[in-house]
């Protein structure tokens, strides 16, 4: 059988040939990459079990030296949180109104774009890179694709909310008050103080599942536009507190943050509910 690097070095015209070996090249650094972050997770591992460096330099038959200067540099293990290779963040849009030209135009609130600003910078902080596409209404985001991070409420993201149905332990709902987040766990409703007047919003943040069962995909959500900033900020700061939590796990919590009535800009973060872990996921 002829490898893909044979096939690309047989490749007649040179810019499809350049293109094939630039897309393996890619591949194979993604590659390397993800395997690096797992060595350093279980070295890691082995040395909160009780091992020292030298004991597992001897088992791998590496010089002490060399086990400590791959536990120090390489990929962070928590980037995993994020995702693996490029990340793309879907953000839920609403159609501008009063165009000059009276055709509809779906834009982001400024909340949207600050928390992609936030994950776009966490990102380049584990050596990830982030582009974001706007998702118009009525919000048919496409969720079966590696590497997905999706912002924004279930009011602009409906079909998010089917998904959001397969967490067990927290969610959105909505009545005659408007949206609200429930933990399930605690039977307890949790309704948007920014409704009155106060600058506090409550936010959904968790992995979920994609709906053709091949992986999962990030999900962060305010009740209002500052939740969903709010749960950036707060992913921002305690990455790898959650990913030491969850591992490679789905898991889901919700978040209260605080922001600056004026200009919006949060300006704190806390959990709001325990981080659950989703059992058999």
């Amino acid at each position: 059988m002829v490898s893909e690097s044979q096939e690309a070095a047989a490749a007649q015209d040179p810019l499809e040939r350049a293109r094939q070996i630039n897309a393996l090249i890619d591949d194979h650094q993604l590659a390397i990459a993800d395997l690096s972050r797992e060595r350093r997770e279980v070295f890691e591992g082995l040395l909160h079990s009780g091992l020292t460096q030298l004991q597992i330099a001897e088992a791998l038959g590496m010089s002490r030296s060399r086990v400590s200067q791959l536990l120090s540099a390489g990929v962070r293990p928590e980037r995993a949180l994020l995702g693996t290779g490029r990340l793309t963040v879907a953000i839920g849009g609403k159609h501008e109104t009063g165009r000059p030209d009276g055709k509809p135009l779906a834009v982001l609130s400024a909340e949207a774009l600050a928390a992609y600003d936030r994950i776009a910078e966490l990102a380049r902080s584990v050596g990830l890179s982030a582009d974001h596409e706007i998702v118009p209404p009525p919000g048919l985001v496409k969720l079966n694709r590696p590497n997905l991070i999706v912002l924004t409420s279930p009011r602009l993201l409906p079909f998010v909310g089917q998904v959001l149905e397969s967490d067990e332990h927290l969610g959105f709902s909505v009545d005659e008050r408007g949206w609200y987040l429930v933990d399930k766990n605690a039977g307890q409703e949790f309704r948007s103080p920014s409704d009155s007047g106060e600058p506090v919003d409550y936010a959904y943040i968790g992995r979920l599942p994609r709906p053709d069962g091949k992986g999962t995909f990030l999900y962060l959500a305010g009740i209002h536009g500052p939740g969903t900033a709010g749960a950036a900020h707060y992913l921002e700061g305690h990455l790898s507190e959650i990913y030491r939590e969850v591992r490679g796990r789905r898991w889901s919590a919700l978040i209260t943050c605080s922001f600056d009535a004026a200009t919006r800009q949060i300006t704190s973060s806390d959990l709001l509910t325990p981080v659950y872990r989703h059992e058999g996921a």
